[in-house]
Formats: structure tokens, C-alpha cells, sequence
């Protein structure tokens, strides 16, 4: 699993939990990185932010679900942001997103059970 994400106190945070729990979980701090690690490690889960420097989540999210690599256009994509406005979500799911969580509204133990979930409709 990929965790991209720039804020370092929430990035450890999920990273931690979620290898408390069992996952193998690498992560990036912004776009390019993040789109160069879904490229060389084709993870089973990428939680991506939208708001990012450089390459923003919406633009990685088109670039996963374009790509001609079935083993990465098929990588389930769920957006964990701040960005809760209707035409956000709408665009996100839009885009290929298998969920939209916001920040503020999620614990790690939700996201945990959100990832499991997604997985288990993947495999």
C-alpha cells in the first residue's frame, strides 16, 4: 500500500497504524514521488491527498486510471483530503476514486476498515 501525503505528523500516523495492523506500507510526500512509487511498486492501495506540491492528487488519480498498465490503471485509489466541497467528491469519484474521505471526519481505525473493505472487493 501507498500512502501520498505531505502533512509528515498525518502520513506517520496512518503509516504507523496501518502496519500495526498488518499492511506493508511505503509512502511519498508529493506528487512526482508519489506517482514514480505507483509506477515502480504497483501497490495493492494507494490513500493519496489531493492537495500536494508539484503534481496534485486529481492529476495522479487521471494518470493511475489512464494508464495502459492494467496492473496499475486497476490499483484501487481512495482520496483522503481536507477538500470537502460537493464538486470535489463529485470530481474525485469521477476521476476513478474507490472512496473520498475527508480528514476531519475520519479516525485511523475508520480508514483502517475502509482500506480492508476495498481490498476485499478487489481481490
Amino acid at each position: 500500500m501507498l500512502i501520498v501525503e505531505d502533512d509528515k505528523f498525518l502520513r506517520d500516523l496512518c503509516k504507523l497504524k496501518l502496519t500495526k495492523e498488518g499492511f506493508h506500507v511505503s509512502s511519498a510526500v508529493d506528487g512526482e514521488e508519489g506517482m514514480g512509487k505507483i509506477s515502480a511498486e504497483k501497490p495493492d492501495l494507494v490513500l493519496l491527498d489531493i492537495v500536494l506540491p508539484g503534481v496534485d492528487g486529481f492529476q495522479i488519480l487521471e494518470r493511475v486510471k489512464d494508464n495502459p498498465d492494467e496492473s496499475i490503471k486497476n490499483i484501487p485509489v481512495i482520496l483522503l483530503t481536507n477538500l470537502g466541497q460537493e464538486s470535489d467528491v463529485e470530481k474525485g469519484l469521477k476521476l476513478g476514486a474507490q472512496d473520498y474521505l475527508i480528514k476531519a471526519h475520519f479516525t485511523t481505525d475508520e480508514i483502517v476498515q475502509k482500506v480492508r473493505d476495498i481490498l476485499a472487493k478487489s481481490s
